[in-house]
């Protein structure tokens, strides 16, 4: 469930090697820089960037899963993980197992039957998180980190990647999670080391949050005006905004209505809570207004799969 993870490796964890003069030797493209007066040597190793200093290594700007299994299509499963940190160990002649991990992205395609912006504009709201819709993908900005959903597919193409045959002409959404900062405090543990990425206990909590991310993210349910269920006042005043949500094109069209009638300065900031307040418990009825939709049913079966598959 790995792709991208960025290391590094301090010069006391290193076995005495001296990163400007032994590391440069097993690199490729090696170039010598001056920053502030510390010398920098950088290089590539399997499509890994990697800088040095006296004082530290640093392995980043690619992916750990492309760096072994030779595409990001795959993930790494734990297994894998450690042969991963164990061939760039050797390649670098350094123990990555000790280095400290500075990011740490989880992530999973699935093969869907729409196309992946369907299922973007069925993932609403994130409690402490800014929802930002692009145009190839959708984005949850999240202290310390962000989840990432987008087409795979077109990803490839922008970059001028392959695409593996497998996913050639079919609907690919990537879902990840990406930790970039304070991982350590994030899952509860005193270090993030390349060691503890295959550790089983934390891989799971790893998995785990990736498939907690996505559970909590509102999800924009289709509208069925069932009046065999409304018996009474408060049930038909749900209703109706359910229908005026319909007819305005949906929960999160609405809600961009309610926030720019407050900038206008026609509303106040309370009522503007106030109406958000309605629109969301409108939409989150479970009494028959308001059925699942097809595509989100299917992703979230997907994603609780991956989970539970996870090794």
């Amino acid at each position: 469930m790995y792709d991208t993870v960025f290391f590094t490796l301090p010069e006391y964890e290193a076995n005495g090697v001296d990163f400007l003069s032994e590391t440069p030797c097993f690199l490729e493209n090696v170039a010598e820089h001056n920053y502030q007066g510390i010398p920098i040597i950088t290089g590539n190793v399997g499509g890994l960037r990697v800088s040095a200093s006296r004082s530290q290594i640093k392995v980043k700007d690619g992916s750990l899963c492309k760096f072994f299994l030779g595409n990001n299509f795959q993930t790494l499963g734990r297994r894998d993980t450690q042969l991963a940190i164990e061939k760039l160990s050797d390649l670098l002649h350094l123990p990555m197992k000790k280095a400290t991990v500075t990011r740490m992205d989880v992530a999973q395609n699935f093969i869907l039957k729409h196309p992946p912006e369907l299922y973007f504009r069925k993932l609403g709201a994130l409690k402490y998180a800014n929802r930002l819709q692009q145009p190839n993908g959708l984005y949850y900005i999240l202290n310390g980190g962000r989840l990432c959903f987008y087409d795979k597919n077109k990803e490839q193409k922008t970059h001028r990647k392959e695409i593996p045959e497998l996913y050639q002409g079919r609907n690919v959404l990537r879902y990840e999670r990406r930790h970039a900062q304070r991982l350590a405090s994030q899952f509860n543990v005193e270090a993030v080391t390349g060691a503890t990425l295959y550790n089983e206990g934390f891989y799971i909590m790893a998995v785990n949050q990736w498939k907690e991310g996505y559970q909590a993210i509102q999800k924009i349910n289709d509208i069925t005006l069932n009046f065999q269920v409304m018996k009474t006042k408060q049930q038909m005043y749900k209703m109706g905004v359910l229908a005026l949500t319909e007819q305005v094109g949906g929960q999160l069209e609405l809600m961009a209505q309610i926030n720019d009638a407050q900038k206008r300065g026609e509303i106040s900031k309370k009522q503007a809570y106030d109406l958000r307040t309605a629109v969301n418990q409108a939409c989150q009825l479970k009494e028959g207004f308001t059925a699942q939709n097809e595509a989100i049913e299917e992703l979230t079966k997907k994603i609780a799969e991956a989970a539970r598959f996870y090794r």
